[in-house]
């Protein structure tokens, strides 16, 4: 049927000019009675569909013209940016399409595309902005329409073909082939008398392994907090040491490199190594003193913070790079420490008249698992090795929830728990007060315990602004058990292991993250006696905040810890920092995403596999050009590792 509908506009006077007769017009807008009972829209949009003498009905033909945009069809809303509207987005968008060639290059072979059963690019690209009005509302806001199927596994495979190319470039690079004979068989057996678990004789036959190999090896460590992953770095240490050559250990903070370096004294020394620890905060004098011993080979291991990515750290001869806690360091500073000396002479020049010494093995320890797609993402150019059980001798930890109300009741249980000759962690979230969160500061809460609470006891404090002299010597007394209590910020969060320590008090607990909680619990039920972490709540908890308390109440495991952790904060946030090396996707989500993450990192390993019948040389390499563009876009950088 036909009906009138009067269109109003307010200083409409350029519309005169848009209009002709006999033209098909569309309106669209808010349609209203008039005072004379009849039809109007105020100020509606307008959009032309045909010219006058062109009448091509109202089919979907004519609405995939230049003008029709925005009638009959699935209309996406773009985020507006000043006085750039959505509308404006859509006809940009809608023009450059109509001016894309009808073929673009292909980045994703035919054979893979087929196997996928994806879509062209070209047409993945017209349908994600402008879909068939068939389509599924549904799989358009789940991300699963086939456009989006398309474009999200080629973000993918992008990335998975240049983790897996630089695995394969790695392994086409000269490396140290160590010698795992019987002496030095002997040698680890005398330095590390003890029992190893059945997953790290599993780990260490990995490494030793790769070690024997003829190229660089690059590998992940993971296990849980407390499974000895260490123990299983410095047999690494033992074997590069007796071939000859220096081992570099980098870990995040002060406080962990002055604990490996400790360790490593007390484990490592008797065997006759010398062992230096060289971090930022040291006085000049001390660290040109450490820096000779490194440049002239007479330091077997050198322990530090990033200050060993300093220029003027040279080694002599290094042999392993063993990074711990590496996702703090972010991509290219892991790519930094790798190449320190492999680009070097022995005398520290880079000439290229003298042979470069060989690329060092690579092992990156992480302090808490990672979730498999995280790993496949951020360090998919490393094999993996996975400890997965604790020694026996570790006895699970009692998690407790606890409101802030019963605050007495807790401090009395960590008197108790002292009284028997143990000792105890009080964890804040904060340095100093922040009065929007009312959260209590570390300071602050360190006089109430240890002048109201525990004014018998001997408490101490420790925190991320004190300097590095009074942050080992709170440790060491601490260690000792001469500081009973322990009043900290998260500075404690990785490396530190005092077994006598068997509980811990972590206030406003809702505040953290879930990897995070675990990991700080991972501090206590180091010995064989009973532990106990106590979370305590401040007023309401969110429903998100509930859940990670739960779980972190119900499991120890670190590894159903951490998916859960990724499930409830997203890859961006799982780390708490960009420079994670996490890649920045445009469409592609890793959590919702897994399935097409397995099979773009199966994909990417048959391309590279390629030539073969199906798959031509050609798009191999157009594959391989996409994907260092991509790369140099995101990463600033094509070769990492």
């Amino acid at each position: 049927g036909r009906a009138r509908l009067h269109c109003l506009w307010f200083h409409g006077t350029y519309l005169k000019d848009k209009f002709q007769p006999g033209q098909r017009v569309a309106v669209y807008g808010k349609v209203e009675e008039d005072r004379r009972g009849e039809w109007q829209i105020i100020q509606p949009q307008i959009e032309v569909l045909s010219s006058p003498g062109n009448d091509q009905g109202s089919d979907r033909a004519e609405h995939n013209s230049a003008a029709a945009v925005e009638v009959g069809c699935i209309v996406p809303i773009y985020e507006a940016a000043g006085n750039l509207s959505s509308r404006w987005f859509r006809r940009v968008i809608h023009s450059a399409l109509e001016n894309l060639t009808a073929e673009i290059p292909e980045p994703i072979p035919k054979s893979v595309r087929a196997r996928m059963g994806l879509i062209p690019a070209r047409q993945a690209l017209s349908l994600v902005h402008e879909p068939d009005a068939s389509e599924s509302l549904e799989n358009l806001f789940s991300f699963r329409s086939p456009a989006h199927i398309r474009l999200i596994f080629e973000e993918l495979f992008s990335i998975e073909l240049g983790l897996e190319w630089k695995r394969r470039q790695q392994k086409g690079q000269t490396g140290i082939r160590f010698r795992l004979d019987d002496r030095v068989r002997q040698v680890i057996k005398r330095i590390l008398p003890f029992h190893p678990t059945t997953a790290q004789k599993r780990v260490l036959k990995e490494i030793a392994k790769d070690m024997e190999k003829p190229f660089p090896m690059r590998r992940l460590l993971q296990g849980d907090v407390g499974s000895g992953k260490t123990i299983v770095a410095f047999q690494a240490a033992i074997i590069a040491i007796e071939n000859g050559y220096q081992v570099a250990l980098m870990a995040p903070t002060e406080i962990l490199a002055t604990q490996h370096f400790l360790s490593a004294r007390r484990i490592l020394e008797k065997a006759g190594y010398r062992i230096v620890l060289l971090t930022g905060s040291a006085d000049e004098g001390h660290k040109r003193e450490i820096r000779r011993h490194v440049a002239h080979g007479n330091a077997q291991l050198v322990i530090g913070t990033h200050a060993l990515l300093e220029e003027t750290v040279e080694f002599e001869k290094p042999g392993l790079v063993i990074v711990d806690e590496q996702h703090r360091f972010g991509v290219l500073q892991r790519l930094k420490l790798m190449r320190k000396g492999a680009d070097l002479n022995p005398n520290g020049r880079a000439e290229s008249a003298v042979p470069l010494l060989p690329e060092p093995d690579v092992l990156v320890m992480t302090a808490t698992p990672i979730p498999r797609t995280l790993a496949l993402t951020l360090y998919g150019d490393l094999d993996i090795s996975i400890i997965d059980e604790v020694p026996p001798a570790r006895t699970p930890i009692v998690t407790r929830r606890v409101s802030d109300q019963r605050s007495p009741e807790v401090w009395e249980f960590v008197r108790q728990q002292v009284a028997g000759g143990h000792q105890a962690y009080v964890v804040y979230p904060l340095i100093e007060e922040n009065q929007e969160r009312e959260l209590k500061a570390a300071m602050q809460m360190y006089k109430e315990l240890s002048r109201r609470i525990f004014p018998d006891l001997k408490v101490g404090v420790l925190h991320g602004r004190l300097d590095a002299e009074t942050k080992d010597s709170t440790m060491r007394f601490f260690q000792r058990g001469e500081i009973q209590i322990l009043v900290s910020t998260t500075v404690i969060e990785v490396g530190v292991d005092v077994a006598n320590a068997t509980v811990m008090v972590i206030e406003h607990a809702e505040r953290f993250g879930l990897a995070q909680l675990h990991q700080l619990r991972g501090r206590i039920g180091r010995g064989a006696a009973k532990s106990y972490c106590i979370l305590m709540t401040s007023g309401k908890v969110s429903e998100e905040g509930e859940r990670r308390l739960h779980a972190l109440a119900r499991t120890n495991d670190g590894f159903e810890v951490a998916e859960l952790d990724l499930e409830l904060r997203g890859p961006g946030e799982f780390f708490g920092t960009r420079q994670a090396g996490l890649p920045t996707f445009r469409i592609a989500n890793i959590i919702r995403d897994r399935q097409l993450l397995e099979a773009a990192k199966r994909e990417a390993a048959a391309v590279l596999d390629g030539p073969n019948a199906e798959l031509t040389q050609q798009e191999i390499d157009l594959a391989i050009a996409y994907m260092r563009t991509r790369w140099q876009r995101q990463f600033g950088l094509v070769e990492v590792g």
